[in-house]
């Protein structure tokens, strides 16, 4: 298959290095010139500018945006627009809100998915958790990119009619706030209490066949093994939040009370304000750049 990527962050390239290895033929595009070259470096067609990229695919063209939710998404949609039409499908992979993927899929040619997509850089290796909303026949067209994408043919599905992606991983997005809530608060207590412990072999005796043990609990074992027991100058400062104040709306609206999902979201926003610091939020600021590698804040 023939596949344009425009959006050539960290997230884009994975999905062109991807793409290209299980033999398909990618077409990229940014506005980063660097991006662009290192795309072709990984054996990408580079394009010049939206309509070059266009141009480069022919017909039935397979387009997948990887750029800023938002302003920017439109506006790669309005460059976008003079060549699409209704045989051609573009998947929305960035984190959208659903209500806004729903508006997109009515108002563009082409078909539109909107694909919630988790893992992270971490996904360069593993492959994505991809959750897809829109017309069936688009996403069975893009199932041989989204295996390639994807951990494989188990790491994607189809959630249901425009929106459905977005919103599956905006709840996703809320349940790994309360997450790592939960292990900051459990480590907080271990950290503070009657024990002296090392946290780095609590967590691996953990990741060990124990109830709680997952993804982001190897995360805290990784947090303790290169920051020390203590967390260093990790900061008491947990950025984000976008996706879990949407699950909060939605969950007023919807009345479900996630009462759980809510209290994660007021400590991100409480570790905003100048006071002492929190050691579940250090923890949960330490744990954002072992799954997405974001900045960590430090004191």
């Amino acid at each position: 298959m023939e596949l344009g990527v425009i959006g050539l962050g960290r997230m884009g390239q994975i999905i062109v290095d991807r793409a290209i290895e299980a033999g398909h033929g990618v077409v990229a595009f940014d506005l980063d010139p660097e991006a662009v070259a290192d795309a072709d470096e990984l054996g990408a067609t580079p394009a010049d500018s939206v309509a070059d990229l266009c141009d480069r695919l022919g017909e039935e063209k397979r387009i997948w945006l990887m750029v800023p939710a938002g302003e920017a998404v439109d506006a790669t949609l309005s460059e976008l627009e003079p060549h699409l039409d209704e045989a051609d499908v573009v998947v929305d992979g960035g984190n959208s809100h659903f209500e806004e993927s729903t508006r997109r899929a009515a108002e563009t040619a082409a078909a539109y998915l909107d694909c919630g997509t988790s893992g992270g850089p971490a996904g360069a290796h593993l492959g994505f958790s991809l959750m897809v909303g829109g017309p069936e026949w688009a996403y069975e067209a893009l199932v041989p990119v989204f295996d390639a994408v994807a951990t494989g043919p188990e790491g994607h599905d189809r959630m249901g009619p425009a929106g459905s992606g977005h919103y599956v991983k905006m709840v996703h997005n809320g349940v790994e706030y309360a997450l790592m809530q939960a292990y900051g608060e459990g480590f907080e207590l271990l950290a503070e209490g009657r024990y002296d412990l090392d946290l780095e072999t609590v967590s691996r005796t953990w990741n060990n066949g124990a109830v709680i043990r997952s993804w982001l609990l190897e995360l805290c074992e990784e947090a303790f093994r290169e920051e020390g027991n203590d967390l260093g100058d990790v900061a008491d400062h947990v950025s984000g939040g976008s996706t879990g104040t949407w699950t909060v709306q939605e969950a007023l609206e919807q009345e479900v009370p996630v009462p759980l999902i809510y209290q994660a979201l007021a400590e991100r926003f409480g570790s905003r304000a100048p006071e002492d610091g929190r050691f579940a939020r250090r923890l949960a600021n330490r744990l954002r750049y072992g799954f997405g590698r974001h900045e960590v804040k430090r004191q």
